[in-house]
């Protein structure tokens, strides 16, 4: 009787029809057999994994599946009165081939005048604090072997002060490539003048000392403004000459600009930022509860919504506001980026001032992503590599440029 019962309820597995969830190529896959309904049978072992990625282990299925195809796998069982024999029940796993394998990668043409590397990333010391950035040209320019139009620059500079600066070229431009490059460099460029610094800086002492004038303040507020102007309008003239002494107009060169310029102080943190385009900076407090949008954005629901600072017309009387002189005891992050990063990550420009968005985008780089790619801020020895690896995340229609750079 006790045999004819044991025999029942390994018939009774091996009918059951068992679905093993479908898996995706190269991202993590992990499948727990629950046997409730099956309290006398356990399985010992998968047979047939070899060309999966996967393993069973713990009475779970997980791995990285690498290959596409439906793989016929044998479940090794036994009842447990009867131990010593072994039963096979067969299942089927499909595993779905991984979209980013459909997008093709053509490295850009090296021999072009105006080449620049695919990918480009840093890592150091940014104020009492780190910074690393990472560039990766987008899938749609990979697929066609184009060029990376996006760019940035990170540059130390005299008195204490640090520059970090990103621009995404227009898609549209024929040079963006360029002209994205020109103006991270000549912004940077600018602002190493130490009298420059020096006036800046003499004038941020004037705005946040306990000893100024209230006529002081804002005299001292607009001649940082103007400060920052000049910097800005440098930029579009070595971009208009450059249009000029090659012959070709200024609309190639189309790029987007953020850029802050910091310094840490007896009274805190002063960062000076712009931005022209759709690329946000944002700043998050210390203990994570807050975040602030330094710049204002240009978006909006046609392509039109898009500025360049190559466009003269920004350069009228509403360009204050597109500067911000901010103070801070303390910040966690401080970070910029391409639409390329906030479209997938953020949607809207009104997700970029929502803590929960944030703490999620996190999160994300911490690893809670379908690859598993984490980007640790504590053992940062490579991070920039961990953050190239992380800025490869698919993210269905959008394959532009991706940059990002954190400062933490």
């Amino acid at each position: 009787m006790e045999k004819a019962v044991i025999y029942r309820e390994k018939e009774e597995f091996k009918d059951f029809h068992l679905v093993l969830k479908n898996a995706s190529s190269n991202q993590f896959y992990e499948f727990s057999f629950e046997l409730d309904d099956f309290p006398n049978i356990r399985i010992r072992n998968i047979a047939n994994l070899q060309e999966t990625g996967l393993a069973f282990e713990n009475n779970k299925l997980s791995g990285m599946p690498y290959v596409n195809n439906v793989h016929d796998l044998d479940i090794e069982f036994y009842h447990i009165h009867d131990e010593g024999s072994t039963e096979i029940k067969k299942v089927h796993l499909f595993i779905n081939a991984d979209p980013k394998d459909l997008w093709k990668n053509i490295p850009s043409d090296t021999a072009d005048m105006y080449h620049k590397p695919d990918e480009d990333s840093c890592k150091g010391n940014f104020l009492d604090k780190k910074i690393t950035v990472v560039s990766k040209r987008g899938r749609s320019h990979a697929h066609e072997g184009k060029f990376r139009d996006d760019d940035f620059a990170v540059k130390a500079l005299p008195g204490g002060w640090f520059i970090a600066s990103v621009a995404d070229g227009a898609g549209s431009a024929v040079l963006a490539r360029e002209g994205s490059r020109l103006a991270v460099s000549s912004v940077s460029s600018f602002f190493s003048s130490e009298d420059i610094l020096n006036d800046i800086e003499k004038n941020i002492k004037d705005i946040y000392s306990f000893h100024a004038s209230k006529e002081i303040r804002p005299e001292a507020g607009e001649n940082v403004i103007r400060r920052l102007y000049e910097g800005v309008y440098q930029v579009y003239h070595v971009l208009d000459k450059t249009a000029v002494e090659n012959s070709f107009s200024i609309k190639d060169l189309h790029t987007t600009l953020v850029f802050t310029l910091t310094k840490k102080f007896d009274f805190g943190y002063v960062i000076l930022s712009f931005g022209v385009g759709d690329c946000p900076i944002s700043l998050i407090s210390p203990d994570f509860s807050q975040v602030k949008l330094l710049n204002r954005m240009d978006v909006g629901e046609f392509g039109g919504g898009t500025r360049f600072v190559t466009m003269k017309e920004i350069f009228n009387d509403d360009i204050a506001s597109r500067f911000a002189v901010t103070c801070v005891n303390d910040f966690s992050y401080l970070v910029l980026m391409t639409d390329g990063i906030y479209d997938p990550k953020f949607i809207t420009e009104s997700r970029l001032e929502d803590i929960e968005i944030w703490k999620a985008f996190f999160n994300d780089l911490g690893g809670s992503n379908d690859d598993r790619a984490k980007v640790d801020f504590i053992n940062d020895t490579d991070i920039d590599e961990q953050l190239l690896l992380w800025t490869d995340f698919w993210s269905r229609g959008n394959h532009d440029d991706r940059t990002l750079a954190i400062i933490y």
